[in-house]
């Protein structure tokens, strides 16, 4: 029987199998997002059936990365926070605190060397997506084997925003991930901007299956009962929803597993034909 209590708490580590490549969540730390954080939905949406609130009447937000083996080759799919905490009084409206510290040691427990890893892609480019690319203990690269992978948009975006140290880091070893570009074997980059102007969707791909790593085209499980409610922070808010019906089609399939990095400790999931009902995500099975 299913725990409802993963629904609001941050997220274990959990593997699954697409195909022969092993992907596995692995966790940095949490984010708590009020119910106002996303715009149209009102109190009521968020029981949809199960409790997705804790115990502050936040939304729990999971933060980490997405560790991909394909055999001996392994790349992450955004790298957390990093070791930085930051209080909710200091965060803006609609958000609590935030927290990482854990992914590298994650790693680690599964047996991944950080610097071994060959490819870090990011969905976009928010300080809880890139932490320990560009944070690591005593300024020393984190993922000092890997090449950066980031929508051209996105990059471009940032690299002229007012946090030289970003640009200077990510700049050295960054490359376009170009709509359709294969990134490592069996990823494929999948444009979905509106969150930020150049967020990429990642589409792992192996034996008749696929996953989609959808980053911050959607935040919480809720969001699949309407997908006009976005976060407070999306760049184009049109851009964000036709994204998100975008996504929403594709997890349709059923040969198609979805992964929200976000999303509490529901993190892998599917969307089976319940149209009728509020809450439409499924949690699938997943190994800690």
């Amino acid at each position: 029987m299913f725990d409802n209590s993963r629904w609001a708490r941050m997220s274990a580590t959990r593997s699954i199998m697409i195909g022969d490549i092993r992907v596995s969540y692995v966790p940095d730390g949490l984010v708590q997002m009020h119910p106002r954080w996303l715009g149209g939905a009102a109190a009521q949406d968020f029981a949809a059936g199960t409790d997705c609130l804790d115990g502050e009447g936040y939304l729990a937000g999971s933060v980490g990365g997405l560790l991909v083996e394909n055999g001996d080759r392994r790349m992450l799919i955004d790298a957390g926070f990093g070791g930085n905490r930051v209080p909710a009084h200091l965060m803006p409206d609609g958000l609590g605190q935030i927290e990482g510290g854990r992914l590298v040691e994650g790693l680690r427990e599964l047996g991944v060397a950080p610097g071994g890893i060959e490819v870090v892609a990011f969905t976009h480019l928010h300080d809880d997506h890139i932490g320990w690319a560009v944070r690591g203990p005593a300024d020393r690269e984190v993922f000092a084997g890997a090449q950066f992978f980031a929508g051209e948009a996105e990059w471009r975006w940032w690299s002229g925003a007012v946090d030289p140290r970003r640009a200077q880091v990510l700049g050295r070893r960054m490359n376009p991930a170009a709509d359709g570009r294969e990134v490592f074997p069996g990823v494929t980059a999948w444009s979905t901007p509106g969150h930020t102007p150049g967020h990429t969707s990642y589409v792992v791909e192996s034996g008749g299956q696929r996953l989609i790593a959808f980053g911050d085209v959607l935040h919480s499980p809720i969001q699949f009962a309407d997908p006009r409610w976005g976060s407070a922070n999306d760049f184009d808010r049109t851009q964000a929803v036709a994204s998100r019906q975008a996504v929403i089609a594709e997890l349709s399939d059923e040969k198609v597993t979805g992964f929200g990095g976000h999303f509490a400790d529901v993190v892998f999931g599917s969307l089976p034909d319940n149209t009728g009902t509020r809450l439409r995500w499924q949690p699938v099975d997943a190994t800690d």
